[in-house]
């Protein structure tokens, strides 16, 4: 029997937070529990809440249901107040159930995917693998609802080919990711000996999915959801690792996770503005607006309705500040803090990295610098990450990568063209994009350190700043 599991705090929060959110639905719906916990109250963009909100007053609202943004007024607020914004991102690379989803070969049902990311698709192998989502249902009244599901136990697995029948594997192991990353849902008895599969079209609807993916796929879903299989008429399922996240290490000082990338910065996020705005010290806050961004869609390039490149920052700036005089002052005076994780030093790859910027697991924030740009970091951002990390006794890693070695980048440098300052940070972290990650279960307590700090110490140490 596994014994219980003792590690620091903050990380058991985290532990918490990944574990129920197995999507970005999930990941905004969990974030919204935690926010309204502290007090916040919930908006819509639909809404005329501009004259509604009031000094001390604290905000969240959702798009889509896959992107958060909450904010909290200090007790002087007015128009033209500047934002300090940290903004992360809550979608990870993972395989999405295509529209048209029934496959049947050989008596055995399977599933429809599509690769969503740039994720170590290898390490999907061979994992107990169930499906969440959002549900669009048809309500008793004849409206419709967007529900969400998470099936808590496993449902599919995408097997290895035996070495018996694949000697190279272990010298060259490639696949098509088209014919041979088709995950394994279940078997048809009475078609265990056909090669080629038909079945009979039926007159439907065009709302209806009914012919679109396997009954018993619809049926297992609707029992989730305690409705009749012809009350779903459509969703958004991805496939995740029922595995759930924990410590590990000798001394607990790991978190051995799936999506880490970017549910770890997201979680640090909610936890900071929550925590500081729940704060004796909350009612004495000046100057600027704390907002946390939670945006969907990083993984592919952030271009959608929920992702950093949409409206959300440019709208919670216009709201806050209608004029165009007040708009222009509340950009100069913000400062944006884009947190995603970053590249540990790996014991076994060690050359991958430039010897002078090597982070590692629970050494602290780690701050990230791209001459080109990649990361929106500069020397100002860096020195106010510093400055606000040094006021809670933390420690800071610099990584910059190697000349010989692409970057990746974050939602910092899109984020920066609004004319927004802005600084790109994240915790170290190994296998990034593998189904299974690997985070220091000290840098959790880290990263809130440094968003508490900026939410409290920004604005009075931005005043001590001479720049134009």
């Amino acid at each position: 029997m596994m014994l219980p599991q003792v590690g620091p705090e903050a990380a058991s929060r985290l532990i918490s937070f990944i574990n129920a959110s197995p999507t970005p639905f999930h990941a905004v719906r969990t974030a919204a529990l935690r926010l309204e916990k502290a007090g916040f109250r919930k908006i819509k963009e639909t809404d005329q809440w501009e004259d509604d909100l009031r000094p001390g007053g604290k905000y969240y609202f959702t798009r889509n249901q896959a992107a958060i943004l909450a904010f909290a007024l200090p007790q002087n607020w007015k128009a033209g107040a500047g934002l300090s914004i940290i903004a992360t991102h809550i979608d990870s690379p993972n395989l999405r159930v295509r529209p048209v989803s029934k496959k049947t070969k050989y008596g055995y049902l399977q599933v429809g995917v599509e690769t969503y990311g740039g994720g170590i698709w290898h390490s999907w192998f061979d994992r107990d693998l169930s499906l969440a989502g959002r549900v669009v249902l048809e309500n008793k009244d004849g409206g419709y609802i967007s529900k969400l599901v998470k099936i808590d136990r496993p449902l599919l697995r995408i097997p290895t080919l035996a070495i018996h029948l694949d000697r190279s594997v272990n010298d060259n192991f490639q696949f098509n990711k088209e014919t041979e990353f088709v995950p394994i849902a279940g078997l048809v008895e009475t078609e265990l000996n056909k090669t080629n599969d038909s079945a009979e079209k039926k007159a439907t609807s065009v709302t209806s999915i009914q012919e679109n993916h396997h009954p018993a796929l619809l049926a297992l879903l609707a029992e989730e959801l305690s409705v009749a299989a012809e009350e779903i008429h459509d969703f958004e399922l991805q496939l995740y690792d029922v595995q759930p996240a924990s410590f590990a290490g000798l001394k607990n000082e790991f978190v051995f996770s799936p999506r880490l990338d970017n549910q770890f910065s997201s979680f640090a996020a909610v936890e900071a503005l929550a925590e500081v705005s729940s704060s004796e010290i909350f009612p004495t806050l000046e100057g600027n607006v704390n907002v946390i961004a939670l945006f969907n869609h990083e993984e592919i390039g952030s271009v959608s309705s929920s992702g950093a490149a949409s409206s959300l920052i440019p709208t919670l700036l216009g709201r806050l500040s209608p004029t165009p005089a007040a708009l222009a002052q509340s950009i100069a005076r913000s400062f944006l803090i884009s947190s995603d994780v970053g590249h540990a030093i790996h014991p076994n790859y060690p050359s991958r990295h430039e010897e002078n910027h090597a982070p590692r697991m629970n050494g602290g924030v780690v701050i990230k610098t791209n001459t080109s740009q990649k990361y929106a970091s500069d020397a100002v951002g860096s020195f106010i990450v510093k400055k606000l990390i040094e006021k809670r006794g933390g420690k800071v890693q610099e990584f910059e990568a190697r000349n010989d070695m692409p970057c990746g980048s974050t939602v910092g440098p899109m984020l920066s063209k609004l004319g927004i300052r802005t600084v790109d940070v994240g915790c170290a972290i190994l296998s990034m994009h593998s189904i299974r990650e690997q985070a220091g279960s000290e840098d959790a307590q880290h990263a809130i350190n440094l968003f508490s700090s900026f939410f409290e110490g920004f604005a009075e140490l931005d005043k001590s700043l001479n720049l134009d």
